[in-house]
């Protein structure tokens, strides 16, 4: 909207988020997706810590698989991993897989019941408990409050 005007003025900006707002509330009105979150104080806390989470464990993704390709000789172990969530909600479920395909070096290929199979770039552990502690483990505690 921005580019697309070409300025910054007041009255085009407001003009933008009212548009946006607009346009998000009417989506978000149709998909039942938002109708599992129990919006409260402890559930918006919940949220913003497991954005800051996933922000400092994307940078550290980015770090360890930008190491990984710039290093000289590539020593990995690529595979497939079977992690278990405690996530019950099909929405709960979803975000944890984009929150772990989202973070370089990894990407959930299929998900059964409360199993996710995560391929791995450099797998450290083949243990289920493990893999699960060490891909999905700094998220889940707080996707649980959000989504349940």
């Amino acid at each position: 909207w921005l580019i697309a005007n070409g300025s910054l003025a007041q009255d085009t900006v407001i003009t933008g988020v009212v548009v946006s707002a607009v346009i998000a509330l009417a989506f978000a009105a149709f998909a039942r997706v938002y109708s599992v979150i129990r919006w409260s104080p402890r559930v918006i806390f919940y949220y913003l810590m497991y954005l800051g989470v996933f922000s400092i464990e994307l940078v550290k993704a980015n770090l360890n698989v930008m190491r990984l390709v710039f290093s000289p000789r590539i020593n990995i172990k690529p595979g497939i991993v079977e992690i278990k969530t405690a996530l019950k909600s099909p929405i709960g479920r979803l975000a944890l897989a984009n929150t772990i395909t989202l973070t370089p070096g990894t990407l959930v290929v299929d998900i059964r019941d409360d199993s996710l199979f995560v391929h791995w770039i450099n797998i450290s552990t083949t243990d289920p408990v493990a893999a699960t502690e060490a891909i999905s483990g700094r998220f889940e505690k707080y996707l649980k409050v959000v989504y349940g």
